[in-house]
């Protein structure tokens, strides 16, 4: 029997370690029983069909329907739950720095626009931070399942604004849970995705 092509990462903290930005009760159901459904429901349906050998990059970019959902959501919660750490470097450095700063006008102004575009998202949904080719960086409202891949860009930051990433820690106040994000955002994670050699 083929053994599944997926299988939930284990995360490179403690369940309690992003306390108080993120409680480890919401780890437990958003990471642990959230993300594990959407591993297992992809697994099961690329079972016996062509994308059962492809890169989950490639699902999310050839699929659709709940195949496409199912993807893009697994790959979405590995990419947000893999860019905190309780000690990481809080604020960008290098190129993306730069880059930063020539676009937004400061750190401080890029960090207002991101978590403004994340609170009007209606309803579910991601906000990214993504470049294109000329490195160029575009912040963007995704609903659902919705991922910066399908649109050729490179993904650097992500926060979930899904109701069920912050619902138990925060209940309504989708603002004051994407202003607690940057306590644990590791920026030398994001940095390493910003490479424009």
């Amino acid at each position: 029997m083929k053994t599944l092509q997926y299988t939930l990462p284990e995360l490179p903290y403690a369940n309690d370690a992003l306390e108080p930005a993120i409680s480890s009760h919401t780890i437990e159901y958003h990471y642990g029983k959230h993300e594990k459904a959407y591993i297992d429901n992809l697994n099961k349906l690329i079972h016996d069909t062509e994308y059962e050998d492809m890169s989950l990059e490639e699902i999310i970019e050839k699929s659709e329907g709940a195949l496409f959902n199912n993807a893009s959501q697994a790959w979405n919660h590995i990419f947000y739950f893999f860019t905190f750490s309780p000690e990481g470097a809080r604020e960008p450095s290098g190129e993306l720095r730069k880059a930063i700063e020539l676009q937004f006008g400061s750190f401080d102004a890029f960090k207002k626009d991101f978590v403004d575009a994340g609170t009007k998202i209606f309803g579910s949904g991601w906000v990214w931070l993504a470049c294109d080719e000329s490195g160029k960086l575009l912040i963007l409202q995704k609903s659902n399942a919705g991922n910066p891949l399908t649109d050729g860009l490179t993904p650097l930051l992500v926060f979930d604004v899904w109701e069920h990433a912050y619902y138990l820690d925060y209940q309504n106040r989708r603002a004051e849970a994407l202003e607690k994000l940057w306590d644990i955002v590791d920026w030398d994670v994001v940095s390493s995705r910003y490479d424009m050699d």
